[in-house]
């Protein structure tokens, strides 16, 4: 088998940047990082609302500042089917309120203080994601 995508250096420092994220997002807001959270608190609650719209904003735009200084393409296949994806989108919104949070903040702030629930949490996400690609390469 050839392993190309195997980039240690890369995902050491990609790693470790978003560690230094969450630490520095806990240091400056009291708060744990997860996506489905700070989403959720930036659309229904008035409360740092300045501060879950530019973490928001950094995730949209950090890869394309990383686009413009790098000059490498970044390739993303979506599926075209509106339908498939506006499904999608509701049960990943169902599955982050069944679970308590979201895989970032499970995987990353959960683990991170040796949650419980959270590495069930993040064991049963990667579970069914591989699960997920083994049946979708069967059909």
């Amino acid at each position: 088998m050839n392993i190309i995508n195997f980039t240690p250096v890369s995902a050491f420092l990609g790693g470790s940047l978003i560690g230094l994220a969450v630490v520095i997002f806990f240091v400056f807001n009291g708060r744990l990082i997860g996506i489905s959270g700070i989403a959720s608190n930036f659309l229904n609650s008035k409360d740092n609302r300045f501060d879950n719209f530019l973490f928001l904003l950094g995730l949209i735009l950090g890869p394309i500042i990383y686009k413009v200084f790098t000059e490498q393409e970044i390739n993303i296949s979506i599926s075209n089917s509106f339908i498939l994806l506006a499904v999608a989108g509701l049960l990943v919104g169902a599955g982050t309120r069944i679970g308590g949070g979201c895989t970032s903040g499970h995987g990353i702030s959960g683990i991170g203080r040796f949650s419980l629930r959270s590495i069930v949490a993040t064991i049963t996400f990667m579970i069914v994601g591989i699960l997920t690609v083994w049946i979708k390469n069967l059909i």
